[in-house]
């Protein structure tokens, strides 16, 4: 069966990539990079002649509101429509937890848009939303550090392993009966302020972190479960100290 990943070049694409193509499954890779452009349409009809399935884990290259909201509505109109075009049977999209709890965040109403359109426009669809990855926990402290100190709000996060989220996409992409939204969360949870020191620490960083509810996530303030799945989330099997075991140069 032919798949298309669309962000197949990412972190998470190149992994649903290499798990379907073991699977036996004909995989292409589409990106910028491959020559696959939805913002343009650049071979974009090329790459889906022939698609029974759309995985789409492309994301935006800036998280500002404005271009943010543009990417995803431009990208997923363009996909969907070609999508159509071509008999493609399934689309299958990552998104975020508690994308409704977040709406002060331009770029988490930019992904409820992307959402709106999957759910008008293709009719056998399943949303993957995931809590935050393990793996991008240092870059948001670098976003909230002044140089010697980070801030970060104190709300609890589930993060897990790309590895998990990747495994679980590809097994619901192969899984036509699951349909709608489903969620999926790291196996426990921290304060996010918490978590971040640890892989400082960790990674041989100096910074402090401290606790500040006040400080933003991606422009939303958080209250403590605002970053939670939720009761019927299923939980990844990757704990945080086992990857960060594995990730920490020895």
């Amino acid at each position: 069966m032919k798949i298309v990943v669309i962000g197949g070049s990412g972190l998470i694409g190149s992994k649903v990539v290499g798990l379907l193509r073991r699977g036996g499954h004909e995989v292409v890779a589409a990106s910028p990079a491959t020559g696959v452009d939805t913002i343009t349409g650049a071979g974009l009809s090329e790459a889906l002649e022939g698609a029974k399935i759309v995985v789409d884990v492309a994301n935006s290259p800036s998280f500002e509101d404005g271009p943010a909201l543009d990417f995803f509505l431009t990208a997923g109109r363009n996909l969907l429509k070609a999508e159509a075009k071509a008999g493609v049977e399934r689309h299958v999209a990552l998104s975020v937890v508690g994308g409704e709890r977040l709406i002060d965040s331009g770029y988490i109403r930019a992904k409820l848009a992307q959402e709106s359109l999957i759910r008008a426009f293709a009719k056998n669809h399943l949303i993957l939303r995931a809590t935050q990855f393990f793996e991008f926990l240092a870059s948001i402290a670098n976003g909230s550090s002044d140089g010697t100190t980070v801030r970060l709000s104190p709300a609890l996060i589930q993060p897990l392993a790309a590895n998990d989220v990747a495994e679980r996409l590809a097994e619901l992409t192969l899984r036509p009966e699951v349909k709608g939204i489903v969620e999926i969360g790291g196996p426990e949870p921290f304060p996010l302020c918490d978590i971040a020191q640890r892989v400082l620490v960790a990674a041989g960083d100096k910074r402090r972190v401290m606790a500040d509810a006040n400080v933003r996530y991606f422009g939303a303030l958080l209250e403590e479960r605002s970053l939670l799945p939720g009761a019927d989330a299923k939980l990844a099997p990757t704990h945080f100290e086992d990857w960060l075991a594995a990730s920490t140069p020895r």
